[in-house]
């Protein structure tokens, strides 16, 4: 990834990870399970299901430690099959 996370914050600091996926009872674990191993801690997602109930929004903040650690969480989020965006 070619992204600007270094010029843009100051790490170690908190992140949130933004998780648009299919509506299915499992992604929000899912979501944390991945974190959980590269930031590991106790995390509260946040859900919302979109209006239609068809897609899942589930938030987590976590505490980057770096851009690699950053585009590695990405990376991980991105690969779950229910997820279909990471912001």
């Amino acid at each position: 990834m070619n992204t600007k996370f270094d010029e843009l914050l100051d790490f170690p600091c908190q992140f949130p990870f933004k998780v648009l996926g299919v509506a299915d009872e499992t992604l929000a674990d899912q979501v944390v399970a991945v974190l959980q191993q590269h930031a590991p801690g106790d995390y509260l997602p946040s859900i919302k299901p979109s209006s239609k109930g068809n897609y899942l929004s589930v938030t987590v903040t976590v505490t980057a430690q770096s851009k690699e650690h950053l585009e590695t969480m990405y990376s991980a989020l991105g690969a779950i099959e229910l997820v279909r965006v990471v912001l």
